[in-house]
């Protein structure tokens, strides 16, 4: 396997982990928008709407519907080298990498007493000069999906969602490693945000309302897998083999969960329980190296317990898990293999994140969020010669910083992140400014800073930046 092929499972594993960055409170609209090519780091366009039947009811059926029309440009503006081993360099060149227009929708209807209907989608076209315009042979693409798709169904204590959803679980403002329930899709680096990434799976899930404590529960009716990146993104490189979809040949998966939350007075607890794929298959390649990679899947045993605590305006957040059998080697980016000779060696692996958030006032904010793992008797049973992506404790962290200005009207979000050993840093900064109750724009720039020791080498001293026009009605 190429040098290259090696490193990008590196990349692709560190932007994941290190971008977990945002709580359930911020779902409603950019959560599904797994294209969304702005950095979004507060709440969304349309809140927490969507999760509760209006308390009233429409005079239309179109008053459920939202539309956001976006164009975007995106693209590195500086020319430099990169030498990711001693006395191996290549030329980095500016480069306009995103030139698309997105059509996104979100509709939500209390058609009936107790009922609720709620979709959402977008269909994406790719200009001249995005990526995926040039891998699809310099011609024009498109590509359409549907998002959430569900029907909500609640009565005196019970609810009960059915269809196309998320389930979020944990407290940490980044990196919780208990937010594993979903899979996640990251394409290039105006997605990073787990909040975009996040992918919608077909579910039901029942919420049970006591009066001391609630219990929420999941059924997944069809698990799906990190999807392989896309052909021509910075986060992929070309292998001489085809990545293909898991043959299920008509095997049934099933991931069931269960959540037990009670609130006291300034904080919450909550346990949860859960039987679940790895969400990131483990693919082997080929062995003549050419022709089809195999995808290994894995399923395994998460027990998770989370809190909170409010103290005037500052909010602390912990979680904690544990899995049972993860694959060793499963930290890994489709197309590449985390051991010369893949092992399907499981073993148990511990993890905990915790932060804060501090409200400094009602324009102001701070967050910060770390997440630590590690794999227990992590050494047992591998061959002379191996070694694991990480080893150790590895992990991530964020800081934020988030200030609303005239009116609200214009947001401006600073972010710092990186890994624990400190071996990289990724600098963010966002601003959003709303024109109309219609129109708005956004811009965004990233830096990245890595040294040799780190999977980011690739990305070292890049400077990224972006534009985006938007109407919404």
């Amino acid at each position: 396997m190429s040098l290259l092929n090696k490193n990008v499972c590196f990349i692709l594993v560190f932007v994941a982990y290190a971008s977990y960055s945002q709580q359930d409170v911020n779902l409603a609209s950019d959560e599904e928008d797994i294209l969304s090519e702005e950095i979004i780091f507060d709440d969304d366009l349309f809140g927490n709407v969507f999760d509760e039947p209006p308390t009233h009811e429409s005079d239309s059926w179109l008053d459920g519907l939202t539309v956001r029309i976006r164009q975007q440009f995106y693209g590195q503006v500086n020319s430099h080298s990169i030498e990711p081993i001693p006395g191996f360099s290549f030329p980095k060149n500016a480069e306009l990498e995103n030139n698309r227009l997105g059509i996104n929708f979100r509709f939500q209807n209390s058609f009936a007493p107790g009922w609720l209907f709620q979709a959402s989608g977008q269909t994406r076209a790719f200009w001249k000069d995005d990526y995926e315009y040039k891998a699809n042979g310099n011609n024009f693409d498109a590509e359409s999906r549907i998002n959430e798709f569900f029907v909500q169904r609640s009565f005196e204590q019970h609810s009960f969602k059915f269809g196309r959803q998320t389930v979020v679980w944990g407290e940490t403002v980044g990196n919780s490693v208990l937010d594993v329930i979903n899979h996640f899709e990251f394409r290039d680096f105006t997605i990073i945000d787990i909040e975009d990434a996040r992918l919608n799976q077909w579910m039901v899930v029942w919420d049970y309302f006591g009066e001391e404590s609630n219990w929420s529960s999941f059924i997944n009716l069809y698990p799906e897998f990190n999807p392989a990146g896309v052909r021509g993104s910075p986060f992929f490189f070309e292998p001489t083999y085809n990545l293909t979809d898991y043959q299920r040949d008509g095997e049934v998966l099933v991931e069931v969960g269960t959540q037990w939350k009670k609130s006291f007075d300034l904080s919450d607890i909550s346990f949860m329980a859960a039987y679940l794929y790895d969400n990131q298959m483990r693919f082997e390649d080929p062995i003549s190296g050419f022709g089809d990679a195999v995808g290994k899947k894995n399923d395994y045993i998460l027990l998770g317990f989370s809190a909170n605590r409010a103290i005037g305006r500052l909010l602390l957040n912990f979680d904690l898990a544990f899995s049972h059998d993860v694959l060793a080697d499963s930290f890994n980016f489709p197309g590449t293999s985390a051991l010369a000779s893949p092992l399907n060696l499981k073993k148990d692996r511990l993890g905990t994140s915790f932060g804060f958030e501090w409200a400094i006032d009602n324009q102001q904010s701070v967050s910060l969020g770390v997440q630590a793992q590690k794999l227990l008797d992590e050494r047992e049973g591998l061959l002379p010669g191996q070694q694991l992506i990480y080893e150790g404790v590895y992990g991530s962290w964020l800081v934020r910083y988030t200030n609303n200005l005239l009116n609200s009207d214009l947001t401006v979000s600073s972010t710092l992140q990186g890994n624990i050993d400190g071996n990289s840093l990724l600098a963010f900064l966002s601003a959003n400014y709303t024109i109309s109750d219609n129109w708005a724009i956004g811009a965004s720039i990233i830096s990245i800073s890595a040294n040799t020791q780190s999977p980011l080498i690739f990305f070292d001293e890049d400077l990224r930046l972006g534009f985006t026009l938007e109407y919404s009605f």
